[in-house]
């Protein structure tokens, strides 16, 4: 096996910066609902906190690099990751600067998570980026970000960028090359590419057997690309409800995950989700550690305002019953 994992569990929130059903009238949170909730996430004692990024998505959400330079001022204690950036509708060189800078504000404590999305394809169109080349464009995006983290001055003669020679970009990252670049991707192809090129993995809407699958297949990549042993993150972007009973968590869970995606996601809630009373979502985050799971981001489900309400009930019923994983008491 070539990738090293971690034992220990960590426990995350996916940023409720975002309102998950369409509203009347426009969202205009306050400078301190933002801050509370970070705080929330912070004090209720979870371990990192992660934001998601569209271009145009069917509700609101903001852009994941500027909220992460915001929760980085009100935690000096969480792990901020990206979950995930979609870089190839950016061009790297400006993104290199602007995930640098980052990684200073929250003094190391950063994952840039990237992927290629791919579900809207009219925000492609709108960045002026082709639909079909969004796996390859990461690829050579994730070169070039590499090439700025080591602090060196940068040529870069590429399919997609440059050509550009001797540009120096100062200061270099907080963390010795660069924060640690983590790939979602569910496709083989997608897959091959993170155990060549990543440091980690970052899943969502597959099941447990399909994660530990998933890992193979990356190991198997690493090998054949001769990087040997390597310490590799293992995270998966979890859709969580907690109700009173299943069927009330699968019902608000669809019905969020329907808005967010434009279509029925009652079938895909079922297969993926973990649903139900605090201790079902327990049992459904073991069944996940025990496929090489170590950062367990959960995305809760439900009216945005119902948001801290479920981070607090998490916490003080679900969390408690995984401390054998985590650490904790």
């Amino acid at each position: 096996m070539s990738l090293i994992l971690d034992t220990r569990l960590r426990i995350g929130i996916q940023t409720i910066h975002r309102r998950t059903e369409p509203a009347d009238s426009p969202w205009l949170p306050r400078i301190d609902e933002l801050v509370e909730l970070v705080r929330l996430v912070d004090d209720s004692g979870y371990d990192s906190l992660w934001v998601g990024d569209h271009i145009s998505f069917p509700v609101a959400i903001f852009d994941p690099l500027l909220q992460l330079a915001q929760a980085a001022v009100v935690s000096r204690r969480l792990l901020l990751g990206t979950s995930v950036l979609l870089l190839p509708l950016r061009h790297p060189t400006p993104v290199a600067k602007q995930v640098t800078t980052l990684d200073h504000l929250t003094e190391g404590r950063f994952i840039l998570g990237v992927g290629v999305g791919g579900e809207f394809p009219r925000e492609y169109a709108a960045c002026d980026v082709p639909h079909n080349e969004r796996g390859a464009r990461l690829a050579e995006g994730v070169t070039v970000l590499r090439k700025f983290f080591s602090g060196e001055p940068v040529t870069h003669h590429g399919k997609f960028y440059g050509p550009f020679e001797d540009v120096p970009m100062n200061p270099p990252p907080r963390q010795a090359g660069g924060p640690p670049i983590w790939f979602a991707g569910r496709k083989e192809a997608a897959q091959r590419r993170i155990g060549r090129l990543g440091d980690g993995y970052l899943a969502y809407v597959i099941s447990p057997d399909m994660y530990r699958a998933s890992l193979a297949t990356i190991g198997e990549a690493a090998e054949q690309a001769g990087r040997g042993s390597i310490p590799f993150g293992t995270g998966h972007l979890l859709f969580t409800r907690l109700d009173h009973t299943y069927e009330e968590a699968l019902d608000r869970a669809t019905e969020t995950l329907s808005v967010r995606y434009a279509m029925d996601f009652r079938k895909a809630a079922q297969r993926y989700c973990a649903l139900g009373t605090p201790a079902m979502v327990a049992e459904r985050i073991r069944e996940f550690y025990a496929a090489g799971v170590r950062h367990v981001v959960l995305d809760l489900l439900g009216p945005y305002e119902q948001k801290a309400d479920q981070i607090e009930w998490f916490a003080r019923e679900a969390m408690p019953l995984l401390a054998d994983l985590s650490g904790g008491q």
